[in-house]
């Protein structure tokens, strides 16, 4: 009877693996199909089953049981495998997976085509992580069952700017977008590893060193069109792009770097954070803060002056700079 039983388990760990790697390749065939609109939702559906079936064939590897204790015909979720696989919540690769996992949940109530952009190099990077991770578990070469040029993703559509959102949504549904996309670009920059996203978009920069140059462009002094530089307006959706929550990701990624440690022991969370937002009064500083409204609600979104600010704040005295807030209240 108990060979029978590990023989059965076997079998389950293999199909699940199975069934995973096929997830995955119809989650890349959806994504670079040209004939497809429904790309994002589709791939992030099959991409989110790929990995929670690669994880769970893990879990059943190491002997451990896929279902919950108390409910034994029901088996785990994907965020309490994920827990389970990647113990350390800073691990980049559950970091992408997780917002992945986030985009899966909102995308039947949000429209997500028009930032297709932005997610691109947080999809790049999970399916590079996908790759790597069923090779170091489950010792398979992903490239045996899909060429490995299509294991590069094709983002297609050109990203709308804030104000053109702005147009074509309503208040909410923009506010929403700008959000999301906000908060992958500053997440990118925090983490700044390519387990969580990979730039895939192509910059142009002005050198005088011909050998190191893609290609050479001239500049006539003796053209008729003058160019000048001019300074524009803000929008504050681009110059605000850290919620309450990043703003604290990112002072903690930063402290990390500069290896400042906090002389308190919760580290900074967001009771330090609305100590030093109250302290120093910063909703009433506009290089800091930006107030939101929408209809009856509003909110607020912080600089990345703000992140420089409070690091710069922290680093006079580390040990005391909590105490000194809280003594001031």
């Amino acid at each position: 009877m108990i060979k029978r039983k590990v023989r059965n388990m076997e079998k389950l760990e293999d199909k699940l693996v199975e069934k995973s790697i096929e997830a995955f390749i119809m989650g890349l065939e959806i994504y670079n199909k040209p004939t497809i609109k429904y790309r994002i939702e589709g791939f992030s559906f099959f991409i989110v089953n790929a990995w929670e079936l690669m994880l769970k064939a893990i879990l059943l590897k190491r002997g451990e049981s896929i279902y919950f204790p108390d409910k034994p015909d029901r088996t785990l979720s994907l965020d309490n495998v994920i827990r389970k696989i990647y113990t350390d919540k800073n691990t980049r690769i559950r970091l992408n997976l997780e917002k992945i996992i986030e985009l899966r949940n909102i995308s039947t109530h949000y429209i997500t085509e028009d930032y297709e952009v932005k997610y691109a190099p947080l999809f790049q990077a999970c399916v590079l992580n996908f790759v790597n991770e069923i090779q170091r578990f489950h010792n398979i070469d992903i490239t045996k069952y899909i060429a490995q040029n299509f294991l590069t993703i094709s983002a297609r559509y050109e990203p709308l700017s804030n104000e053109e959102i702005k147009l074509k949504y309503s208040p909410e549904i923009a506010e929403k977008l700008i959000k999301q996309a906000n908060e992958i670009d500053v997440l990118s920059t925090t983490y700044n590893s390519d387990k969580f996203s990979i730039n895939i978009k192509q910059n142009l920069y002005i050198t005088k060193k011909k050998e190191e140059a893609d290609f050479i462009v001239s500049i006539n002094s003796n053209s008729d069109t003058k160019v000048t530089m001019v300074k524009d307006l803000k929008d504050p959706s681009d110059t605000h792009k850290y919620s309450f929550n990043n703003v604290i990701t990112a002072v903690q990624e930063s402290l990390k770097k500069k290896n400042i440690k906090l002389g308190y022991k919760s580290g900074f969370n967001q009771f330090v954070l609305s100590l030093v937002i109250d302290f120093y009064d910063i909703k009433q500083e506009t290089k800091y803060a930006y107030k939101h409204i929408i209809g009856k609600q509003h909110s607020y979104t912080y600089s990345q002056q703000f992140i420089e600010f409070i690091v710069s704040e922290i680093e006079k005295d580390p040990h005391n700079f909590v105490e000194s807030l809280k003594k001031s209240k």
